[in-house]
C-alpha cells in the first residue's frame, strides 16, 4: 500500500488528540477540561466503531434507533454502563449530527434524553469520581451538544483534501 497506508495511518491516540484540539477551539476558554475530553474521547470513539460493529456496541445509525435501544427497554435503567452509552448517543446524533437528525427528529426532546440518561448513568455509577463527571455532563449536556453541533458544522466547512506528491500504491 505504500504512501497511501502512510497518508491514512491514525490511531486512536491520534484521532482522540484531534477532537479534543477542535473541540477545545470551538469551546468557551473556561471549559472543564475533565469534560472536555471525556466529550473528544465519545466522537473519537464513534469516529472509529461501524454502526455494524460486533465486538463493540456499534454507533447508532439514526435517533430511533437510540429510542428503541433504551427508551422501549425499560430493563436498562438501572445499568449504568448502558445510560452512559445511551446518553453519549444522544449526544453524538442530537449534537455533532444535529443537522442530519433535524429532519425527523426532535433535538430538544433527545437532548433532554440524553441529559437523562447521563443523570441516570451517574446515580448508578459505582465510582464516585465518574459517577460526579457523569452527573456533570448530563446538567451539561445542551452546551456541550452545541458544541459539538459547532464542531460538526466547522470540519464540514473547512476544506481538507488529501494530496500526495507520487503514486498512490
Amino acid at each position: 500500500m505504500g504512501p497511501l497506508k502512510k497518508l491514512l495511518a491514525t490511531d486512536h491516540q491520534r484521532i482522540l488528540e484531534f477532537f479534543v484540539s477542535d473541540l477545545h477551539d470551538v469551546s468557551e476558554p473556561n471549559v472543564d477540561p475533565q469534560e472536555l475530553f471525556y466529550n473528544a474521547s465519545v466522537l473519537a470513539h464513534y469516529a472509529q466503531v461501524s454502526t455494524q460493529a460486533d465486538a463493540e456496541w456499534p454507533a447508532p445509525s439514526t435517533l430511533s434507533t437510540v429510542f428503541e435501544h433504551f427508551v422501549s427497554d425499560t430493563t436498562l435503567l438501572h445499568d449504568s454502563l448502558m445510560m452512559e452509552i445511551a446518553g453519549t448517543q444522544c449526544l453524538l446524533l442530537a449534537g455533532f449530527f444535529e443537522d442530519q437528525m433535524r429532519q425527523r427528529h426532535n433535538i430538544r426532546w433527545y437532548a433532554e434524553l440524553g441529559s437523562g440518561f447521563f443523570s441516570r448513568a451517574a446515580l448508578h455509577e459505582q465510582s464516585p469520581s465518574k459517577a460526579r463527571l457523569l452527573d456533570a455532563i448530563g446538567r451539561h449536556f445542551e452546551p456541550w451538544r452545541q458544541r459539538h453541533a459547532r464542531l460538526s458544522r466547522e470540519l464540514r466547512r473547512q476544506s481538507r483534501l488529501l494530496t500526495s506528491s507520487g503514486p498512490l500504491m
